[in-house]
């Protein structure tokens, strides 16, 4: 027993010892700011939290558009939206726009339409909450958010709402609802289950009667089945069939490759693509990169670096396709169809 209790003595010394505290003099990464901003709706303090593009404070007059995020706390679904808007910021692959995260204090009374009388009790049973507020968190957007935002930043008008799951469910309902509360929709896994799928039921007869509106709409769904997914092909069978005047709306299902839990971030970076993708450009390699000497720029290529690129001057295309025809593209502006694609929809009409 003294052999064994001495090895394993000796063991120990020579292992490092366990830190006892964290290091001292880090500093924090800041991905945005919260605010307490008043709400007359709330009749009380609500909490947003804001994250502004690269380049903001160094452009005085650019107006930027807005996304705002429903169950957008900072411990909410905030940080990671917030990591792809930076991503897009560094590698110039989405426009740049002012995240708002809205946050919930109850989502499952707060962000839910109305459910019918004969299901509010087993529904506010079941939530430990009573759903039913869409309609009063819409007045506090539109009351209280909205204008606080356009306030004390630079927006440009364009505005975005983005939710999963209950609070793509709000996404949907407010478009039917309120559709001059936003320009562009997604909603992600929306819950259309909800209240025997009422949306989804009623959704061919309020399309038909939407007024002719500018509005663009990203939908998608993981492999959820059952009445979630049900509720989704509803809907997509009604959009099929009666698109308002001005709509642009795609599909984007992730069933094969998501689950609820995890389809948040890939389809989040998806729309923001489809919605504020802007051109890229491919330039000739290098010698170290081809192998062998790189050919100098030709004069053609020097002027099309020249050339600012707009939708007339821009090629559409898959990345498979752009690596097939390279050496034909370089400096041309070029719009990437990123990430997965569309089931159904109008986009490209």
């Amino acid at each position: 027993m003294k052999t064994l209790f001495g090895a394993a003595a000796a063991l120990a010394l020579a292992l490092p010892a366990p830190a006892s505290a964290q290091p001292q003099g880090g500093e924090p990464v800041a991905i945005g700011t919260t605010y307490t901003i008043p709400s007359k709706v709330f009749q009380g303090e609500r909490r947003v939290t804001v994250r502004l593009p690269a380049g903001y404070a160094e452009q005085p007059d650019k107006r930027f558009p807005v996304v705002y995020l429903i169950d957008g706390g900072p411990e909410q679904d905030f940080p990671h939206i917030a990591g792809i808007a930076q991503s897009g910021d560094i590698n110039w692959s989405i426009e740049r726009f002012i995240l708002v995260g809205i946050e919930t204090v109850n989502r499952r009374a707060e962000i839910t339409p109305p459910v019918s009388a004969a299901k509010l009790e087993s529904y506010t049973r079941v939530f430990r909450a009573a759903p039913g507020g869409a309609g009063n968190f819409r007045s506090f957007i539109a009351g209280d958010v909205k204008p606080w935002v356009e306030a004390n930043f630079r927006t440009s008008g364009q505005d975005a709402v983005m939710g999963e799951s209950l609070a793509a469910l709000f996404v949907l309902d407010s478009l039917f609802a309120q559709p001059e509360l936003f320009d562009d929709w997604i909603a992600v896994s929306p819950s259309l289950w909800y209240d025997d799928m009422a949306l989804a039921r009623k959704s061919a007869e309020w399309l038909a009667a939407m007024p002719a509106t500018e509005e663009r709409l990203y939908l998608t769904v993981a492999n959820e089945g059952y009445r979630h997914e049900e509720g989704m092909e509803r809907l997509v069978d009604a959009l099929r069939n009666i698109t308002p005047q001005g709509w642009k709306w795609a599909y984007v299902p992730l069933a094969d490759s998501e689950t609820h839990g995890t389809i948040y971030h890939t389809a989040a970076l998806d729309a923001l693509r489809l919605f504020y993708g802007t051109p890229t450009r491919e330039y000739r390699p290098d010698s170290e990169m081809l192998g062998r000497p790189s050919p100098p720029e030709t004069a053609e290529e020097l002027a099309l670096l020249e050339e600012e690129c707009t939708p007339d001057n821009t090629l559409e295309l898959t990345p498979e396709a752009a690596v097939m025809g390279r050496d034909r593209l370089f400096y041309r502006c070029l719009n990437l169809d990123l990430g997965p694609r569309a089931r159904e929809g109008n986009w490209d009409d």
